[in-house]
């Protein structure tokens, strides 16, 4: 089943590395604004971090979640991301 984005709109990066550190990853390196998160099984998460209460573009919260964190709706809705 496909994320509907569009009830994502409002993720912030705070909240979102929130659930990240709550399915394993681990804050590996920061450069700049830009934090790398690994997961024990390879994975990696790159999270832009300027504003911490900012939310993301679509285009680049479906890059983190699906491409670099490889989750799916049921992963999001156990995460507390989606209801």
């Amino acid at each position: 089943m496909a994320i509907d984005y569009g009830r994502l709109r409002t993720l912030i990066a705070r909240r979102l590395v929130s659930a990240l550190r709550r399915d394993g990853f681990a804050l590996d390196r920061q450069s700049g604004a830009h934090r790398h998160h690994l997961h024990p099984d390879g994975r990696r998460v790159t999270v832009s971090f300027h504003h911490p209460g900012q939310a993301f573009a679509l285009k680049t919260l479906k890059t983190m979640i699906e491409l670099q964190a490889r989750r799916s709706e049921a992963d999001l809705r156990r995460l507390a991301l989606l209801k």
